[in-house]
């Protein structure tokens, strides 16, 4: 595989990284797509069905807790505050 397919499908974001913030890669093709990964090459990896089914049914389990949590992270978090501002500038509009 060379180089420049593994970052064909990808667009630079900012991303957390514990408290602080770091540059990660948003999947543009792929079965991860609009997600955003540490590494290039985590877009094209194969998906383990197991862990897919798994977490599926956790989010059925747990909607309304994830959704509350992650709404007050989203707002309160100060790193999350700053990651929204960092990437509002790498949105481009839908023609």
């Amino acid at each position: 595989m060379i180089v420049s397919e593994i970052f064909e499908g990808t667009t630079r974001a900012w991303g957390k990284k514990g408290k602080s913030q770091s540059l990660k890669y948003r999947c543009t093709t792929g079965p991860r797509k609009g997600q955003v990964r540490a590494s290039a090459a985590a877009c094209m990896a194969p998906i383990n069905i197991k862990k897919s089914t798994t977490f599926k049914n956790t989010k059925a389990a747990k909607a309304g807790s994830i959704k509350v949590k992650t709404a007050k992270t989203k707002r309160i978090n100060p790193a999350s505050k700053r990651i929204a501002r960092m990437n509002a500038g790498t949105r481009r509009k839908k023609i």
